[in-house]
């Protein structure tokens, strides 16, 4: 009779639950019952696993065998455990030190021939364990395709092997340590391209505008929501899909987060060789249902949205008002919170989705409504104007920060931007600012403006008396989290100017920034 114990991890959304994995040979008739609430997938294991260690050439107990999967109220999914099943097992019948054992936490699904094959959530379990109050267990075990994976995270001990024999022979002894299998990853891998790049796409290819890329820039230093207004043709596709190159690369804890949810997701392409460095870039189709936007899914199978797959980078909506009202409403929670809450019966998930808002649309159903010349009229009636983009409701692009308006470029505006400026030189002012705005909030547990609640913000940062005084003269009839965007927008205005505070041309020019609604059914 023997008692055993190592570690591995569920999936529950895009985040992975370390759990305990107890395994009890004992006296009774032959066989072996999971406990703990596993699915029919990790039934399965019953077989899978027994059929491996047979002929990994092991013995199985020819005994009463009872594995927990701990804690039993979490719903156990997949096949990841098997390793962890296995190892536990023989740890428990005495062919595997139990010590060893205990401080390893093992993943994979074991093949009928004892390989060892990759686990859904790698890095997510990785990620998991880095940030656990509890120092056991240290070290990852598992197949050579998550074992290169795995290694995009630092400090972490990595045991890649190919078979349950090979795992086997390392923990008694049998095999030395590969030096160059286990060491720890010092540094992040180098950059892997983000998902939906667009490669050649420049902002010096857009001429005139220069309203609008003033206000991309601002939203990109400061990760603000945007809206674009304008008349088909008018260039706002043009500007929305020049943004993601005005951003920064993700720095280490958010490019390990964003490569964990696409691998969960598939959208990652290969993470074996490094990391997404580039912020997310998703451009739904305006036909995309609720479910496809914020996630959902049956009780057997829940589902990640867009908004959670775009993390740490942006959520293009072309043509919004062509989207289902629902589905552009279902977006107002994770803008306010950063997170989307999934409950059905079965399960409650949390998946985070703290990414930049980018919408586009024509101000009518014939898009001709603004800047109208001859052989371009609009034919719609004001009825029908206010209709098209009442499909934006008020809460949602109350939440959004820079409102703008595009018109045709007259010819003068053309001249004068007969250079424009490339994307890594908008990028690099964005970059600093990003910088100077982490330095003023170093002591506090936010990297931007955006993220600092209302509260804090007005205790922490008050505006001077002359930029209060103009943010009431200007705001009186804007919501209450309309005056805290305001704000908001003129800390970053300001640090992109290298001022310490907003002063009130800085105020001034937020409150432009935000236009009224009167601006945008005109």
């Amino acid at each position: 009779m023997g008692l055993a114990h190592t570690y591995s991890a569920v999936l529950v959304g895009v985040q992975a639950h370390i759990i305990q994995v107890q395994a009890d040979v004992g006296q009774g008739l032959p066989g072996l019952a999971l406990v703990g609430l596993p699915d029919s997938a990790l039934n399965e294991a019953r077989d899978r696993v027994r059929a491996a260690v047979v002929n990994s050439g092991l013995k199985w107990p020819d005994k009463k065998v009872t594995v927990s999967l701990s804690p039993a109220w979490l719903p156990k999914r997949g096949s990841g455990l098997d390793v962890a099943i296995a190892i536990a097992i023989l740890a428990a019948h005495g062919q595997l030190p139990v010590a060893e054992v205990s401080r390893i936490l093992a993943l994979g699904e074991l093949g009928l021939d004892g390989s060892i094959r990759p686990a859904a959530g790698a890095l997510a379990t990785a990620l998991a364990l880095r940030r656990s109050a509890s120092h056991s267990p240290d070290t990852i075990a598992a197949g050579p395709s998550d074992g290169r994976t795995l290694r995009a995270v630092p400090g972490l001990s990595v045991i890649d092997v190919p078979t349950l024999a090979a795992l086997v022979a390392r923990l008694t002894g049998e095999q030395e340590p590969d030096p160059v299998g286990d060491r720890e990853m010092p540094t992040l891998p180098a950059t892997l391209a983000s998902v939906d790049e667009d490669t050649g796409r420049d902002m010096s290819e857009v001429r005139g505008q220069l309203e609008a890329k003033r206000a991309l820039e601002i939203a990109a230093a400061g990760g603000h929501h945007v809206a674009l207004l304008g008349r088909a043709g008018v260039g706002k596709t043009l500007l929305a899909e020049r943004f993601p190159t005005l951003l920064p690369d993700l720095d280490d804890e958010r490019a390990l987060e964003v490569t964990a949810i696409h691998q969960l997701t598939g959208r990652g392409g290969n993470v074996t060789d490094g990391l997404l460095r580039r912020p997310p870039w998703f451009a739904p189709h305006h036909t995309a249902s609720r479910a496809a936007m914020v996630g959902g899914g049956s009780d057997s199978k829940p589902s990640i949205g867009l908004v959670s797959s775009a993390h740490h980078g942006v959520l293009f909506l072309d043509e919004a008002a062509e989207f289902e009202p629902g589905v552009l409403d279902a977006l107002r929670e994770p803008l306010e919170s950063g997170a989307v809450s999934i409950a059905r019966a079965g399960f409650h998930l949390s998946l985070p989705a703290q990414f930049q808002l980018v919408i586009a649309t024509n101000p009518c159903p014939c898009g001709n409504a603004l800047d109208t010349h001859t052989g371009a009229q609009c034919r719609c009636t004001p009825a029908q104007r206010r209709k098209y983009l009442a499909r934006l409701s008020g809460p949602l692009l109350d939440r959004v920060d820079v409102r703008v308006v595009l018109r045709r470029p007259s010819i003068a505006s053309l001249r004068d931007d007969s250079s424009p400026e490339e994307s890594a030189v908008i990028a690099t002012r964005v970059a600093l600012v990003r910088e100077a705005i982490r330095h003023r909030l170093a002591d506090t547990p936010w990297t931007s403006m955006v993220e600092v609640s209302a509260k804090e913000l007005m205790q922490r940062w008050p505006l001077d008396v002359s930029a209060a005084n103009a943010l009431e003269l200007a705001c009186r009839d804007d919501s209450l989290r309309g005056r805290d965007r305001v704000i908001r927008v003129s800390w970053t205005i300001a640090a992109l100017a290298d001022r310490p505070s907003p002063n009130t041309g800085d105020v001034e020019e937020a409150v432009a920034l935000r236009a009224s609604e009167d601006q945008w059914v005109a």
